[in-house]
């Protein structure tokens, strides 16, 4: 059995506003402020576990006030705020406004609170009249289109959203080179989920063979003897060296929500399989043999590096190792069922 995700380095880092970025070692860095793209993977993190204690009930609540709270009234958000509670930007479609959708759906399709539920279908609603041009943020945009319509069958900016994000996403590519960009950057596997999303929701089996034949792609290119081996945050692509570090858990937890989702579309065992890789990397089975979460406080380490890990433990990472590990144990019970 993997490890079960432990909430308690996660409020160490919450406060009644929101969720600090960074940690310098196991302590927050209040001087860096909130964002709310960590906020947003924060509420997608909590909403799904199952049988919530009070504590992650309690985080539900503070990331989902902050994500209302960042919405502008035309559905945009924004994603800086400060010690006082005061935006520092203004509100954007960027990759957090993709985020923020991302939480709301899965919110509204999650949680048992019918208050939550609710407030987040609302809000979500509202941002997904609006539209991005980076292929990013529509991709965690469309994956929050797919739980609204979870729980609002047919709900019209949903399906609209859907069908301009499929417009964008699934572009011809090089066969050679499937890819968007020349290189691979962070958090890949967000492109291939978003399609398999786009092909369920939409009965669309061309786009959902097409986000599961890339996925398998990038499985491929991210796997070396048999274990995974990560785009490093400096990004790749062809010709350059393998292993490269700074390996980053978020790309660990994007493909375990992309392995997750390819499963619960296909039934296929092999997508299970590669989840099991997923948490493997976080428990030592990676290019430097070293684990990147930590049992007793629940806590995931900034990074891989050749001679170990990066022992900061940041809002991102360990939101990646909770996300990892949840997916993980679901597919546990799949296997055995």
């Amino acid at each position: 059995m993997y490890p079960a995700p432990v909430f308690d380095h996660l409020a160490h880092l919450s406060t009644p506003i929101g969720l600090f970025e960074h940690a310098l070692l196991t302590e927050p860095r209040p001087e860096h402020g909130y964002c709310l793209d960590d906020v947003a993977r924060g509420l997608v993190v909590t909403s799904r576990q199952l049988h919530p204690s009070p504590q992650v009930a309690a985080l539900t609540a503070t990331y989902l006030r902050f994500t209302l709270f960042a919405q502008d009234g035309l559905g945009r958000f924004h994603n800086r705020r400060d010690l006082a509670g005061r935006w520092t930007d203004t509100a954007t479609v960027e990759d957090h406004w993709g985020r923020a959708l991302w939480a709301l759906g899965t919110a509204a399709a999650g949680t048992r609170d019918p208050r939550v539920r609710r407030a987040a279908l609302d809000a979500a609603v509202v941002g997904m009249h609006q539209r991005s041009p980076w292929w990013h943020a529509m991709a965690y945009a469309a994956l929050g289109a797919a739980e609204v319509l979870e729980v609002a069958p047919g709900n019209r900016a949903a399906l609209a959203l859907l069908a301009d994000a499929r417009t964008l996403l699934a572009e011809p590519a090089d066969p050679a080179w499937p890819w968007p960009d020349a290189r691979l950057s962070y958090a890949n596997a967000v492109l291939p989920e978003a399609l398999i999303a786009l092909g369920t929701a939409l009965g669309d089996d061309r786009t959902l063979r097409a986000g599961l034949d890339l996925l398998h792609w990038l499985v491929a290119q991210e796997t070396h003897d048999d274990h995974l081996s990560l785009t490093p945050a400096g990004g790749w692509q062809d010709g350059d060296e393998r292993p490269g570090f700074d390996q980053q858990p978020i790309e660990v937890a994007a493909l375990a929500e992309a392995c997750w989702r390819a499963f619960r579309a296909t039934r296929q065992e092999i997508w299970l399989t590669y989840l099991d890789r997923c948490v493997g990397w976080l428990l030592g089975a990676n290019d430097s043999g070293a684990t990147l979460y930590d049992e007793v406080s629940g806590a995931g380490f900034d990074g891989l590096h050749a001679d170990g890990v990066n022992q900061n433990r940041g809002a991102e990472s360990t939101l990646a190792a909770l996300s990892t590990l949840q997916l993980g144990r679901l597919a546990l019970v799949q296997a055995v069922a």
